[in-house]
């Protein structure tokens, strides 16, 4: 007859090591981490439309709205560095670890030129953060998100690395797919920038 102790074990031998998605703690964190980025993006956005309600012209008059042209062109290189990342995702689940290796490749690779093409729009934003407060705003909201890119091409950076030695299993595959997940998040805030930055000095002026 079973003691009182043993009814009470549960059998969890059954249950998978590895687990992506929302059944994984790092994933519930990531989700967190990017929850919070997201509201500081909102309020540097929400901050900017409240200098904009305070102003009669925006940019000040004499003042030209920043240069399309890398804007545009980082733009592009940012939704099409969606497809490795959808990829690094779909062959991690896939455990397969040559193409995730290959994939993160790829997916730091649009890092350097993202980073490349931003240092290039830093150039063209016409003004310089000091010279008023819609300077000021514009250079706050793409030096954040200057930071977040350069945060999550290391991280990635990081992941490749590891994905070259025997570590490159088990957690460190779902790492890789946690990451697209960011890689994701980085490219939707690009976006809601470059709307801001590129397209309300054009459209509200």
């Amino acid at each position: 007859m079973e003691s009182a102790e043993q009814k009470q074990t549960l059998d969890v031998s059954d249950l998978p090591t590895v687990v992506f998605g929302h059944r994984n703690v790092s994933w519930l964190g990531n989700v967190f981490y990017m929850t919070i980025e997201g509201a500081m993006f909102a309020f540097l956005i929400a901050t900017y439309f409240y200098l904009r309600a305070r102003s009669i012209h925006w940019p000040p008059e004499h003042q030209s709205p920043p240069l399309l042209r890398y804007g545009i062109a980082n733009a592009v290189v940012f939704l099409c560095s969606l497809v490795p990342a959808r990829w690094v995702q779909l062959r991690a689940r896939a455990f397969d670890r040559p193409k995730v290796t290959l994939g993160l490749g790829i997916l730091a690779s649009f890092g350097v030129v993202a980073l490349v093409l931003r240092a290039f729009e830093l150039t063209a934003l016409r003004c310089r953060w000091s010279d008023n407060a819609y300077a000021s705003a514009i250079w706050v909201l793409i030096g954040m998100h200057c930071g977040h890119l350069i945060t999550e091409w290391l991280e990635t950076l990081t992941i490749l690395g590891i994905s070259f030695t025997d570590k490159m299993e088990g957690p460190r595959i779902v790492d890789a797919s946690i990451n697209s997940d960011y890689w994701f998040f980085v490219v939707a805030s690009a976006m809601a920038v470059d709307l801001v930055i590129y397209g309300t000095t054009r459209l509200m002026s």
